[in-house]
């Protein structure tokens, strides 16, 4: 079953973005890719998948590069409701943009669900997927962002990243200044936003913001909890949240 926003929005695919070196987990990742990181019980990317399945997504791409035959070896013992593709960056890490951009011919529909591997969150009253696609309007948005306020973001240490008005479009966070809302690593985005998107390695962050230039990158604040998992140091309270939780 697709997930189905209130107009009718189907989320046919995800991808999750799985190929990243993992150096600030280190020394855990001295032998597994970061995704693989044990947190509450399961691999960090588990987690993403878990949320998947329950939001009735029936397609996703993983992109893998370090130790990629580990996290394949992972992703083919899978017993899940949806098929699982490679993306396979072995040969050149391209960075969140230019994975997304070789992954695309795998993927499907319009809007698609991109959704980092080292991020957990827990739903509030509604499914976050779910959530999403009932406020995605593709007529006004390139990608709408998932965000969280910076004081309930548990375990990043940053100042922001985006301001959001009240029609939720999003512009980003001044230098200097700090920003209210932190992106959780969970999108949806139309093939659009990668239209005429550079070659190789490549940042999403230059998509965006050709998207915030033309009025049509949008938020949506998280109603539940969301956790940064990015070093070893953040394991242990991200677990003590989750069995309090």
């Amino acid at each position: 079953m697709d997930v189905t926003g209130k107009a009718g929005v189907q989320i046919e695919s995800a991808m999750v973005m799985a190929a990243g070196l993992g150096k600030r987990m280190r020394p855990l990742t001295a032998t597994r890719p970061k995704p693989l990181v044990r947190v509450a019980g399961k691999p960090l990317i588990d987690h993403s998948l878990d949320r998947i399945e329950a939001a009735g997504i029936a397609h996703v791409v993983v992109n893998v590069h370090y130790l990629a035959d580990a996290l394949e070896a992972h992703l083919a013992a899978q017993k899940r409701r949806f098929s699982i593709a490679i993306s396979d960056e072995r040969d050149l890490l391209l960075e969140t943009g230019g994975g997304m951009v070789k992954a695309l011919p795998q993927l499907r529909g319009d809007p698609m669900l991109i959704v980092n591997s080292d991020n957990i969150w827990t739903d509030g009253p509604e499914d976050s997927i779910r959530h999403l696609a009932r406020h995605w309007d593709g007529d006004r948005m390139d990608a709408l962002l998932l965000l969280i306020r910076q004081a309930s973001a548990t375990g990043h240490g940053g100042r922001g990243d985006f301001h959001m008005d009240p029609a939720g479009r999003l512009s980003r966070r001044k230098p200097g200044r700090i920003a209210p809302f932190v992106y959780t690593g969970v999108q949806l985005i139309s093939p659009r936003l990668l239209d005429d998107a550079p070659a190789g390695a490549f940042s999403t962050n230059i998509l965006w913001d050709r998207a915030i230039a033309a009025g049509r990158l949008y938020g949506l604040s998280h109603m539940g909890q969301w956790f940064d998992v990015g070093t070893p140091a953040s394991i242990a309270p991200t677990e003590a949240a989750l069995t309090d939780g």
